[in-house]
């Protein structure tokens, strides 16, 4: 059973940062890819960040050089390090891990940004 929980979420004001984790259990961690996402209020859940197992990353354009996406294999564990964080940031940040054909998601953690 795979579990994801999310974590580093909080209140921080415009131009600050935050860097978010995502601890995985079960199996196999360093072979699946992963990925962040958000959901602000009235909206849809969006993509934010990619990596794959070998590394690889892919961004939204809104948070193209600000954010960035890494994993620590041994850990178990996917980051998101947020600079330069905007008013419009405000979101539910959403870890995901990819199984083929099947996604698994974690609780959330909100990200605050006042302005």
């Amino acid at each position: 059973q795979v579990q994801l929980v999310e974590s580093g979420g909080g209140l921080v004001q415009a131009g600050g940062s935050l860097r978010l984790s995502c601890a995985a259990s079960g199996r196999g961690f360093s072979i699946y890819a992963m990925g962040w996402y958000r959901q602000a209020p009235g909206k849809q859940r969006e993509l934010v960040a990619t990596i794959t197992s070998r590394g690889s990353t892919n961004y939204a354009d809104s948070v193209k050089d600000r954010f960035t996406i890494s994993r620590d294999n041994n850990k178990n564990t996917v980051y998101l390090q947020m600079n330069s964080l905007k008013f419009e940031d405000t979101a539910v940040y959403y870890c995901k891990q990819d199984r083929g054909s099947i996604g698994y998601w974690g609780q959330g953690t909100r990200v605050t940004v006042s302005s």
